[in-house]
């Protein structure tokens, strides 16, 4: 799929207050009051070519979703004797300052889409240290000691082959 967007701006005099938008294939339909300015138009054409590009971001990871699963699964069989059981895992666009999140209480394990690219390593440990917190819900030293597993050398390597 084409990655760029066209921007179609409608402007309706009956559209007193109301800014609205739709994406229709690699359309981004853009519904404006007639009175706003050349700034006010270019402000909201920004805010809406962000929000569709994000829409179309979150689209995009279904199939990198079903990759975390199944490498979820396989770290809980290499590192937690498949003794864990969670809801869901899937990556989520919208964790900047953090690279995943659980909820313990509900099984729900959130990992930051910019870890998509990284490599295998790094996006392991961040879900060891998710599962892990379906154990531990907090970063105790029984926290740190499962999370720690992952850091054996010989764990480690096992985990290569």
């Amino acid at each position: 799929m084409n990655n760029s967007i066209v921007v179609k701006v409608i402007r309706n005099s009956k559209r007193k207050k109301t800014i609205s938008a739709r994406i229709i294939g690699n359309e981004l339909m853009v519904y404006l009051p007639n009175r706003f300015s050349k700034e006010e138009e270019k402000k909201w054409i920004d805010k809406m070519v962000k929000w569709a590009s994000e829409r179309r971001r979150k689209k995009g990871l279904d199939e990198h979703n079903e990759e975390l699963k199944k490498r979820a699964n396989e770290l809980n069989r290499q590192y937690f004797v498949n003794k864990l059981i969670w809801n869901s895992i899937k990556y989520v666009t919208n964790q900047n300052k953090v690279f995943g999140s659980c909820t313990s209480k509900k099984g729900r394990i959130r990992i930051s889409d910019r870890l998509i690219n990284v490599p295998d390593w790094v996006r392991d440990y961040v879900i060891i240290h998710e599962l892990a917190h379906l154990i531990q819900p907090n970063h105790s030293n029984a926290f740190w000691e499962l999370v720690n597993r992952y850091k054996d050398p010989a764990v480690y390597l096992n985990c290569l082959k």
